[in-house]
């Protein structure tokens, strides 16, 4: 600890992201990243941004980028909100939204960066039990909070909540902003955005980093009421105010714009889980219902650690969780065809 250190920064527990090997012939199925390159529109788009206005500093509303999501999702402009990343997007939500005297409710088994959050900002939490099949129950969030936040698709189970189920959510905490975190919807869901016309405390965030292909960008998104869009922009205003570069807006934006490539790959993934789901059960794996670009499965028989392992010994990288719950359990992303028999061929040897 450095002596020059703010007093609070030696309690912080820092988010760990997965690994980045630095192999390039790695099968890499650890990171959500989505095996296909971004929309060409995009590229050229990004490439159109690389001239002398680089000398200039980029729009700092991203109004560019907030048309292109409020013509796609059908909302209005001021219902958009710009982010470098959605982890900048859910940072800003959490400083200004989520500090309240009673406390935030999530799934005990989540995005392991919103615990991260509340330790950043002092707010205090409450981890909600999954039940017995790694489902949300919405029952059991009808009690005095502060906000409520959960991915959908869960991370890392891949469970999905349907919107009836949010809906009953919103409209037991009214006078609560519930944040629906959809890095993964596209890949199997059905966006809450429909419903934020109707319910002022709904805030809904989206990444480009998996549907779009555009990790290594840094884009984010949420769209909400006019009311929670004007306090991230508040902090956001505070903090950076030009968060999203030249490049950064025009591709972003011109994803958004290209429906039919981004249509394309979404299902390209999604029949590519079903592929991989049907042989890791062909192989004895217990695997629930993903609606994400990942799988989350355990063999009754054979542990998780040594066979996250023995697939690394072959060249094939998962995510292993050590959370006691889900330490049996590998995350495993969906990749090309081709890396995904590479899974199941270095998974018949184990």
């Amino acid at each position: 600890m450095s002596k020059f250190w703010s007093p609070f920064v030696k309690d912080l527990v820092p988010y760990v992201p997965g690994e980045q090997p630095k192999l390039s012939k790695l099968v890499k199925l650890n990171t959500n990243e989505n095996p296909y390159g971004p929309s060409p529109k995009a590229i050229a788009a990004m490439q159109a941004e690389v001239n002398d206005n680089l000398r200039l500093y980029p729009d700092p509303n991203g109004d560019r980028l907030k048309q292109a999501v409020a013509d796609y999702y059908g909302v209005q402009p001021a219902q958009v909100f710009v982010g470098n990343g959605s982890d900048e997007v859910l940072a800003h939500a959490f400083y200004g939204l989520f500090q309240h005297e009673a406390p935030l409710l999530f799934p005990d088994i989540s995005y392991s960066f919103y615990p991260v959050y509340c330790g950043l900002y002092g707010i205090e939490y409450q981890q909600v039990a999954l039940g017995e099949q790694f489902q949300i129950r919405v029952e059991d969030y009808a009690r005095p909070n502060g906000g409520i936040i959960f991915p959908n698709p869960n991370a890392p189970t891949g469970c999905l909540l349907p919107l009836d189920a949010i809906e009953r959510l919103l409209q037991a905490s009214p006078d609560s902003v519930v944040l629906v975190d959809e890095a993964y919807i596209d890949f199997g869901g059905r966006t809450a955005i429909a419903l934020v016309d109707q319910y002022p405390n709904l805030l809904v965030t989206q990444t480009l980093s998996k549907s779009r292909s555009l990790a290594g960008l840094r884009a984010g998104i949420a769209i909400g009421h006019p009311d929670l869009i004007e306090a991230l922009e508040r902090i956001k205003n505070s903090f950076n105010s030009y968060p999203l570069d030249r490049i950064a807006i025009a591709g972003a934006a011109a994803a958004f714009e290209d429906r039919a490539y981004f249509e394309k790959t979404c299902q390209q993934v999604i029949d590519s889980r079903e592929a991989v789901v049907a042989g890791l059960q062909g192989l004895g794996f217990e695997v629930l219902p993903s609606a994400a670009n990942f799988v989350f499965a355990r063999h009754p028989s054979k542990d998780a650690a040594t066979l996250a392992t023995g697939l690394r010994e072959q060249g094939v990288i998962v995510r292993h969780f050590k959370q006691q719950r889900i330490a049996q359990f590998l995350r495993i992303t969906i990749g090309t065809p081709e890396q995904n028999q590479a899974l199941l061929d270095a998974l018949q040897g184990l």
